[in-house]
């Protein structure tokens, strides 16, 4: 236990369930899989930070024996106990009992995250009985159905994107201590025209910097009642490289305190580590 004078130097306010043990903590659920962006190996690292820094519990379920398996992803019935569920997948294309478990959460109207290419989590081959999924992106999270999809690509892999705030939210508690106009390695996703849709609110922006084709500035941060009636959040960013940003981590951190419905801590602990080096796609 953190003794008094621990407390008055503010080295135990960031953890506001510390102090509960009787009250159950708000369990986070991670599932990664996605080629290319090493979410298994960021999101563990953010879980860590959030079940030493905040009290949350946390569980990480991952594509096995590794990031390209695109048909399996054990233990999801884990999302059943889940108050927040957290997505880093692309292209995956799991069976009808591994979708189950993510169904359910979905209908449950609980609170979902989106990261990079979870707008197109799912590709089943036209025809497929569960094609409906490569819908995922515009149903749950309000972005583009696909890659090369109703305009949705990027402006390629040398090029980075400048973050800057959106002037209407600035007062939104998501951007709380997130400092505007830094540059994330991500490459810019373009979304425009048609996601976010008009009942979105947008959070950040982004710039392509040294962009491969003509780009134009578009939203890569946004919250949405999706059509379950969820709090979602999605954001383009999820470049391993961003993880390491403290703007990009304090983004995060408050946007899971907002969709837990969970007041956030009056102080900020610090950038976390959490260093991974971008793989690209690499083939097993």
């Amino acid at each position: 236990m953190p003794s008094l004078a621990q407390i008055s130097r503010g080295q135990f306010l960031l953890s506001p369930f510390a102090f509960a043990a009787a009250k159950a903590k708000p369990k986070i659920v991670f599932v990664c899989g996605d080629h290319e962006y090493s979410g298994e190996s960021t999101l563990p690292l953010l879980a860590k930070e959030l079940e030493a820094r905040y009290g949350f519990a946390t569980e990480v379920r991952k594509s096995s024996p590794d990031q390209n398996s695109e048909t399996n992803i054990p233990g999801l019935d884990v999302l059943a106990s889940a108050d927040l569920a957290v997505f880093c997948l692309r292209w995956r294309r799991l069976p009808a009992e591994q979708l189950a478990p993510i169904e359910a959460y979905l209908k449950s109207g609980k609170p979902i995250l989106g990261i990079r290419t979870t707008s197109h989590a799912f590709n089943y081959p036209k025809g497929d009985p569960l094609a409906e999924w490569n819908r995922w992106g515009p149903d749950v999270f309000g972005a583009p159905p696909g890659w090369n999809v109703e305009g949705h690509t990027h402006y390629g892999h040398l090029a980075t994107t400048k973050v800057s705030l959106n002037p209407a939210a600035i007062q939104d508690p998501i951007l709380k201590g997130v400092s505007g106009d830094f540059v994330a390695p991500s490459w810019l996703y373009n979304v425009l025209p048609k996601y976010p849709p008009a009942d979105a609110k947008i959070l950040l922006f982004g710039d392509a910097i040294n962009p491969n084709k003509p780009a134009v500035r578009n939203p890569i941060a946004w919250t949405w009642r999706n059509q379950y009636g969820a709090k979602s959040f999605y954001t383009s960013l999820g470049h391993p490289g961003d993880f390491a940003l403290e703007p990009f981590q304090r983004l995060l951190v408050n946007a899971i305190f907002w969709q837990l419905g969970v007041k956030q801590p009056k102080r900020w602990a610090g950038p976390m580590k959490i260093d991974v080096p971008y793989r690209g796609i690499v083939k097993s």
